[in-house]
């Protein structure tokens, strides 16, 4: 894969790794956080990427990551993604945690919407879902070559098919397979409570996964 710029915002457990991995794929890597750029300098010398502010980070940017608390996800820029390049694929790792973290969000409690819809409501462009079920330390950890009898699959959703072609080369890129879930609306399927969510499979399994994957949202992820 050719090397890209690519923009995370957010710097936490999965944000950090990602930046870990795709510096050392030899990537252009940005990477904000809410606190801004001084807090991220042990991070950017460990890796060489580079850190910037929040409405920065997607300038000229390929790929953008949104790795954010879905709580803080409207306080995100607005025109979040206007600078980046032409046919940007935006990735979203969130999860709703209404109990545990984000409290109640009315359109995905009421309204039905996907947790990834709502973000791409709520930044005004769409995105592909991946990574939300994905155990931080694995991206460091599990990566395999292509082929390889333990390699781990992730479940990619998105509306974009260009972006999430895009988002499924870079996966395999970091040492994955992907199994496309479908579109935004089909993205229910490997939300929090569902039998692929931090499920650390193959291919097989994780289509398997998907497939048993019950409408209703749980009790423990409803408000």
């Amino acid at each position: 894969m050719s090397i890209m710029k690519i923009g995370i915002i957010g710097a936490g457990n999965i944000g950090g790794n990602l930046t870990r991995r795709l510096t050392a794929l030899g990537h252009d890597v940005s990477v904000a956080n809410s606190r801004g750029p001084g807090t991220l300098t042990a991070l950017a010398e460990e890796t060489g990427a580079t850190p910037v502010k929040v409405e920065d980070a997607a300038r000229d940017a390929e790929v953008v990551v949104v790795t954010v608390p879905l709580k803080a996800v409207p306080n995100l820029p607005h025109g979040l993604v206007d600078q980046a390049a032409e046919g940007v694929a935006v990735i979203d790792t969130g999860n709703y945690y209404p109990k545990q973290r984000d409290g109640r969000i009315a359109a995905i409690e009421d309204e039905g919407l996907t947790e990834s819809g709502w973000t791409a409501r709520q930044i005004g462009h769409t995105v592909v879902k991946a990574f939300n079920g994905t155990y931080a330390q694995d991206i460091l950890d599990r990566h395999r070559p292509a082929g390889a009898p333990d390699r781990l699959a992730l479940p990619v959703a998105g509306d974009d098919e260009a972006a999430k072609r895009v988002v499924r080369e870079l996966i395999d890129e970091l040492g994955f397979d992907t199994v496309d879930t479908g579109g935004l609306d089909d993205s229910w399927r490997q939300q929090p409570g569902t039998p692929v969510y931090g499920l650390q499979k193959g291919v097989d399994e994780v289509t398997k996964a998907l497939a048993q994957a019950p409408r209703e949202r749980s009790a423990d992820f409803r408000a």
